[in-house]
């Protein structure tokens, strides 16, 4: 198993358990394709396709390499704890796992 990063690169943890690292704002590239009054163009055709069609073409794969690196340079962090005490085998079994006060009957 490996190491969870540390350092500057490892990105911070807020009390929620949310992630904040810098290079998940990279998966906000893929939504720039979203804002179609920056891409509503006839011109430049590429093949015939105008402009508008074929940009939102080019930006699948644009979108897939943002994820993949995002995924490769925080990968190796650990996820945040769950709170609380993890239940016993038997009351998973039981289905009475996290239940406050009083037995399940069946």
């Amino acid at each position: 198993m490996s190491e969870p990063m540390t350092g500057a690169g490892a990105g911070r943890r807020s009390a929620d358990g949310l992630r904040l690292n810098p290079w998940n704002l990279l998966l906000l590239v893929p939504f720039l394709m979203l804002v179609t009054p920056w891409i509503n163009a006839d011109a430049p055709r590429l093949f015939g396709m105008p402009f508008f069609y074929w940009i939102q073409f080019a930006f699948v794969p644009v979108g897939v390499v943002c994820v993949a690196v995002v995924y490769v340079r925080t990968r190796d962090q650990a996820a945040p704890a769950a709170g609380g005490t993890s239940p016993d085998v038997d009351e998973l079994d039981e289905g009475t796992a996290g239940a406050t006060g009083g037995s399940v009957t069946r």
